[in-house]
C-alpha cells in the first residue's frame, strides 16, 4: 500500500474513477476541482465553482467524466482534455449525489433531498422519476447486469432497482438502520455497504439479500467496487482501512499508512491496482500481495 500526496491541501478527495486516458480522475469535494492523475506521473486538476460540492463520478458513454455537483444541484462533464459543461437540474435544490453510465447510453443519477432518480443523455436532457418512499435519501447508483440500476435507500434502510422505463422496486434490508451507501455490480448480483451496521450485503436480481459482518463493527464502510477478479474490495471510513470480502464471507483488512486519513471512493486503476480517495488530501494503492 502507498500513498500519493495531491497538490490540493484541504481539498477532500471523494470518489474516483478511471478515464479512458489512462488517468485516475477524481472529486475534490472541499475545493470545487476535478483531479487527474496517471499513475507514476504528477497529479493536475481542474477549476469549477469552488462551492459547488463535487461528489461522484464516473465514466461516460462518451468517453467523458461526468460527475455530481451536490451542492450546486447540478450535473458536470469533462473530457479528457479538460472541456467542462454543466447542467442545472430540473428539481431545485434536489442534492444529486450517486451517478453512473446505464445500459441505454445515458447517466442515471440519485437526487438526495428529492426522492428522486435522474437521467440525463449526452447532450444534457434530464427526466426524473419519483421513488415510492419520502426522505429515503437515494445515495450511491450503479448498473446491474440484469439491465437495470440498482441504488441504496440511505434513510429508507433499502435496496431500490429502476428499469431504463422508470418501473420502480424496493427492497427492504434485513438489518435495521443499517445506512446503505456504496453499490457495486458484479458475479450476478449487487454487492453494497452498510456504513451504519458495519456489514457489507449481497443482493440478488431475484431480491435475495445476504448480509456479512465486519470484524469491526464500527469500521463505517463507504464505498465499494469489485476488482478485476470479481473481488468486492471496500473502504472503512471508521477503521482507516480497505478491506476485501471472499465468497465465503472472511473479510481482509489492510490498514492506511496514515491514521484518520478518512478513505472514501474506492475503483480499479488503470495499472489493475486498487485506488482509493483519502479525504485528507491523498490517493492510496493498494495490491493485495505486493
Amino acid at each position: 500500500m502507498r500513498e500519493y500526496a495531491l497538490d490540493e491541501p484541504g481539498g477532500g478527495p471523494y470518489a474516483i474513477t478511471t478515464g479512458p486516458d489512462g488517468a485516475l480522475w477524481y472529486t475534490l469535494v472541499h475545493s470545487g476541482r476535478i483531479g487527474r492523475l496517471v499513475p507514476g506521473g504528477e497529479p493536475s486538476s481542474h477549476r469549477l465553482d469552488p462551492d459547488c460540492g463535487p461528489t461522484i463520478i464516473a465514466l461516460g458513454p462518451d468517453g467523458a467524466l461526468w460527475f455530481t455537483e451536490f451542492r450546486a444541484h447540478r450535473i458536470g462533464r469533462i473530457t479528457t482534455g479538460g472541456e467542462l459543461t454543466e447542467y442545472p437540474l430540473p428539481t431545485p435544490e434536489c442534492g444529486p449525489f450517486g451517478i453512473t453510465a446505464g445500459p441505454d447510453g445515458a447517466l442515471w443519477f440519485t437526487e438526495t433531498a428529492a426522492d428522486r432518480i435522474g437521467r440525463i443523455t449526452v447532450g444534457g436532457e434530464v427526466t426524473e422519476f419519483p421513488l415510492p418512499v419520502t426522505g429515503g435519501f437515494p445515495s450511491a447508483i450503479t448498473a446491474g447486469g440484469d439491465g437495470a440500476l440498482w441504488f441504496t435507500l440511505n434513510q429508507a434502510n433499502a435496496i431500490g432497482r429502476i428499469d431504463v422505463e422508470g418501473t420502480v422496486a424496493i427492497h427492504p434490508l434485513p438489518t435495521e438502520a443499517a445506512a446503505p451507501v456504496g453499490i457495486a455490480a458484479g458475479d450476478g448480483a449487487l454487492w453494497f455497504v452498510e456504513i451504519a451496521a458495519g456489514r457489507i450485503g449481497r443482493i440478488t436480481h431475484e431480491g435475495r439479500i445476504t448480509e456479512y459482518p465486519l470484524p469491526d463493527r464500527e469500521a463505517r464502510p463507504h464505498a465499494i467496487v469489485l476488482d478485476a477478479a470479481g473481488t468486492p474490495w471496500f473502504t472503512e471510513w471508521g477503521g482507516n482501512r480497505v478491506g476485501s470480502i471472499a465468497p465465503d464471507g472472511s473479510v481482509t483488512g489492510y490498514e492506511l499508512p496514515t491514521p484518520g486519513s478518512e478513505p472514501h471512493g474506492i475503483a480499479l486503476g488503470p495499472d489493475g491496482a486498487l485506488w482509493t480517495a483519502l479525504e485528507i488530501g491523498a490517493l492510496a494503492r493498494v495490491t493485495a500481495g505486493d
